[in-house]
């Protein structure tokens, strides 16, 4: 059997995924993504902006770090925006919603858990605020329309959530998603959550700075390289070229 575990496999035999794992069958990367050892060389128009007002309730924020965690789809793209973006401390990639023992990208990727892929970011409110981190992910990072699913990929993994980490930013959230919903920025319904902070479990180490690490790697060609141009080109005040560690 192949060392990737592709995530076509991964939907369409379950079972069989869930016994070669178990089986000890080692997986790197999805297939999809991988896309074996070739490089494109430009990025694509993967994904559309969608630019929409800022929150009208806005979080109350103290002091110079606070916490914030985004699921929006695949983390190498959600990571390598919010490294670019002003104010932001650090970034990390990692796993949400389900239990520690079922944190491995082995068993998240083939939709196995209750994880969604997931980012915390670590942010300066005095710099950016939460509202701010929010109108990034809308306009540039998630599509909040797409159940269970974000440009290629498709399952509950990767689906799109809010996690706020205090009340302040649970309220905010809410608000945002409501303001949304009215403003009808987008031709189908909003289907992204607030979802309840349970923890965050840190990605294997080669998931970290993925897009740093990998410029031309097929899936950030094509995919994920796209979203950091709409934050230069829409947000130019945010955007940093040099990206957080």
């Amino acid at each position: 059997m192949s060392p990737v575990l592709s995530r076509t496999i991964a939907f369409g035999f379950a079972f069989a995924a869930f016994g070669a794992v178990w089986a000890g069958v080692q997986s790197t990367l999805p297939a999809d993504q991988l896309s074996g050892t070739s490089f494109v060389g430009e990025a694509h128009a993967a994904e559309k902006a969608t630019i929409i007002p800022m929150p009208r309730v806005s979080a109350a924020e103290t002091g110079k770090r606070a916490v914030a965690i985004f699921a929006g789809g695949c983390f190498w793209g959600v990571e390598g925006v919010f490294e670019h973006t002003k104010g932001v401390i650090s970034v990390s990639s990692g796993y949400h919603g389900g239990t520690k023992r079922s944190a491995s990208y082995q068993l998240v990727s083939a939709g196995l858990t209750d994880h969604a892929e997931a980012v915390r970011v670590v942010y300066d409110p005095q710099q950016i605020s939460y509202d701010k981190l929010m109108q990034i992910f809308f306009s540039v990072v998630a599509d909040p329309t797409m159940l269970n699913a974000q440009g290629p990929d498709r399952g509950k993994q990767y689906r799109s959530a809010l996690v706020p980490m205090n009340a302040s930013q649970a309220k905010t959230a809410r608000a945002y998603i409501a303001q949304l919903e009215k403003g009808r920025y987008w031709a189908r319904p909003i289907v992204t959550r607030v979802e309840a902070y349970k923890a965050f479990y840190p990605a294997e180490t080669y998931h970290q700075d993925f897009m740093q690490k990998n410029p031309r790697q097929g899936y950030i060609v094509r995919w994920d390289k796209p979203k950091l141009a709409n934050l230069k080109q829409h947000f130019p005040a945010q955007y940093r070229a040099k990206p957080a560690s």
